[in-house]
């Protein structure tokens, strides 16, 4: 057993602890394990925010796309930050709301606010199908990372099997307890970890930032640009819009919201977390520096390798240990919210639907049993899948996206969105996400006819489109149907 290996253990066990240790005290109802009994304040919030956001895609997804997609991978810099933007006035409204009937999740506000339980449900199933791709996005990156950070001393499937025991087994004990206390752990590791390597590698290699970007541009030239075609100007305005409506469209992230408790934690947060975001610079010059660096050149899914693979090259056992220990900790903090996260959706928002005789103590029960099963069942797509990570986060934001005008209409005084136009629109927006992601299809092979500029813009927003024009199609029919009836009654 190297240094590095015995490095990556000793914090798995540590985090192990202080999640198991987190339920000390607590009477774990599923309110407590799900939201943490709404309790948490600012720093929290913040804590368990950022353990959702800055992932395994932060750390691996973000570097391997600058390393093999140069300019492009700067639209992850920007979503974020107008995200922050919105969450100022969006999140205290989603907070008061769900205070004040008491929801759960986020298929309990669409129940609420549309009073309809088939909305209900509908949420809860494209939920549970969108978090699979983003959890099977952590454990990749976590099996890509113990492996190559041990020196090949556990193979990637065994690094997966040993992270998702131990994540299952705090989750199921201590919910979001757990999660948030792991998150202090796994924040202030990453914050020093890459800070550190995208200061020192493009000193180290080229002297300097300016040498870094010189030295890419004489050997790759225009790499460092949006190109024409493809991932043009048109695929990154369309794709920051998409990721951006999205971020707080996830059901996992809908739940840490409702950790919180009062409204003024998310205003103070949307004025700090944009300066958080300027971590996400270093992770893209490590990615950078890789270009040149990491020999061979890495190729296909590996290029989410090129952080590890050139710290690796640079650095001595141990220090490759504690890299490699961060970024074990970015997929097993996101990966046990959405352990949580699906498998209360599972038990409160589709079990308890089709038997409303479940007590509460037999959903909170169900709960906590589905977290291994959900953690097997990923392990399945994890083992059969071959996307990159960014690939795999996108069609999950293509998919929870279709979320977004439902819940924003649904503030307005006169909400122009009935429960049927909620659920065709989404329903249609699905659909076109899904047959987009089976056939590998792009808005350029659906419509090779149209403009170049229409033909880059990234086909989640094109399914949201066609999502928003069947929602006002349909809710001014049945509204107009509803009228009618009051009319003869």
């Amino acid at each position: 057993m190297n240094s590095a290996l015995i490095v990556i253990l000793a914090f798995l066990l540590i985090s192990l602890y202080f999640g198991i240790r987190a339920r000390q005290g607590k009477q774990m109802n599923l309110e407590q394990w799900t939201i943490g009994g709404r309790s948490f304040g600012t720093l929290f919030v913040f804590i368990l925010s950022a353990g959702e956001i800055y992932t395994t895609f932060t750390f691996l997804g973000g570097s391997g796309w600058a390393y093999g997609k140069g300019g492009p991978a700067l639209y992850i810099l920007w979503y974020g930050s107008l995200a922050y933007a919105l969450s100022y006035w969006l999140l205290p409204a989603v907070w008061r709301y769900a205070k004040k009937h008491q929801l759960l999740s986020q298929s309990d506000f669409f129940t609420k606010k549309y009073n309809s339980p088939a909305l209900g449900v509908l949420v809860s199933i494209i939920g549970i199908v969108a978090m699979v791709p983003y959890l099977v996005l952590q454990l990749k990156g976590l099996g890509s990372i113990v492996n190559i950070a041990s020196y090949g001393s556990i193979s990637s499937g065994t690094a997966i099997w040993i992270g998702v025991i131990a994540v299952a087994v705090y989750t199921t004990i201590s919910g979001v307890h757990g999660v948030a206390w792991t998150s202090v752990i796994k924040d202030t590791l990453v914050l020093l970890v890459v800070i550190f390597l995208g200061i020192y590698f493009p000193i180290h290699y080229f002297g300097g930032f300016s040498d870094m970007f010189h030295a890419i541009d004489q050997a790759k030239p225009g790499f460092l640009a949006l190109p024409d075609q493809g991932m043009s100007v048109y695929w990154f305005i369309s794709t920051v819009l998409l990721t951006a409506l999205g971020f707080y469209t996830w059901p996992h992230t809908f739940g840490a919201i409702l950790t919180a408790k009062n409204e003024k934690v998310f205003r103070r947060n949307a004025v700090v977390f944009p300066l958080y975001q300027l971590i996400l610079l270093f992770v893209f010059f490590v990615g950078f520096a890789a270009i040149l660096t990491v020999k061979p050149a890495l190729e296909g899914a590996e290029v989410d390798n090129a952080l590890l693979e050139l710290s690796v090259q640079s650095f001595p056992h141990w220090f490759v240990g504690v890299i490699g220990a961060a970024g074990l900790l970015c997929a097993l903090v996101p990966g046990s919210m959405l352990l949580m996260t699906s498998s209360t959706m599972i038990s409160k928002n589709l079990y308890k639907v089709f038997k409303p005789s479940a007590s509460d103590a037999q959903v909170s029960n169900l709960a906590k049993y589905l977290v291994p099963i959900v953690a097997l069942i990923s392990l399945y797509f994890t083992f059969k899948g071959g996307q990159t990570i960014v690939a795999l986060l996108l069609m999950g934001y293509s998919m929870v996206t279709q979320f977004f005008p439902a819940i924003v209409f649904s503030f307005l005084k006169r909400n122009p969105i009935t429960k049927v136009g909620a659920f065709a629109g989404i329903v249609v927006g699905e659909l076109v996400v899904a047959y987009t992601t089976v056939t590998n299809q792009t808005v350029a092979t659906l419509l090779p006819f149209m403009p170049q500029a229409v033909q880059d813009l990234n086909v989640g927003i094109v399914a949201m489109i066609l999502n928003l024009i069947v929602t006002f199609v349909v809710s001014a029919f049945t509204k107009k149907k509803a009228a009618q009836k009051e009319l003869v009654a």
